[in-house]
């Protein structure tokens, strides 16, 4: 369910055909947030523009179809952004392969380790400056909300990672 609530957040933000919104998914939610596939995107767009969520603005060469939101839509949006679902689904594949941290050897866990204290905090530099040039652009404090909380995500994991570095290594 939550992909047809990314596909409308992002098509909030302007209208876009289903291989830019996989574009999109690549570049910007990814990592963060989401993964699809194009083939979950362009039969989730064809539900979305079946339901009145979603229309067909604008239809190019080789069947290529531009989608925009609908002012019904974004009413479906706002609820489901507003609503307080106290338990969600988390998938995070990244954080499964820390949870099973513990089936490894010590000298596995600390190559883990040491390559997770050092990608955390390279991506938490790359989204600070990233963050920073936003600001500084006059964009609005709640569109870098999001990138804020990845920031700060990453300075964690890197915090953390050299935690449990150091009660591995003990001195």
């Amino acid at each position: 369910m939550s992909l047809r609530y990314a596909l409308l957040g992002l098509l909030a933000d302007e209208p876009a055909s289903g291989y830019d919104l996989a574009r999109k998914f690549e570049r910007n939610l990814r990592r963060y947030a989401w993964h699809a596939q194009h083939s979950q995107i362009y039969p989730e767009l064809n539900r979305l523009a079946a339901d009145g969520l979603a229309e067909v603005v604008e239809e190019g060469p080789r069947g290529r179809r531009t989608y925009a939101i609908t002012e019904t839509g974004r009413a479906d949006l706002r609820r489901w952004v507003l609503d307080p679902n106290d338990d969600p689904v988390v998938r995070n594949e990244h954080t499964l392969r820390l949870f099973l941290l513990s089936t490894l050897d010590v000298e596995d866990a600390r190559k883990m380790l040491r390559h997770q204290a050092e990608g955390s905090r390279l991506e938490y530099e790359r989204l600070r400056a990233a963050i920073d040039a936003a600001g500084e652009s006059g964009r609005p404090p709640v569109e870098l909300f999001a990138s804020e909380l990845g920031a700060r995500y990453f300075q964690v994991l890197h915090e953390w990672a050299v935690w449990a570095l150091d009660r591995l290594d003990p001195e």
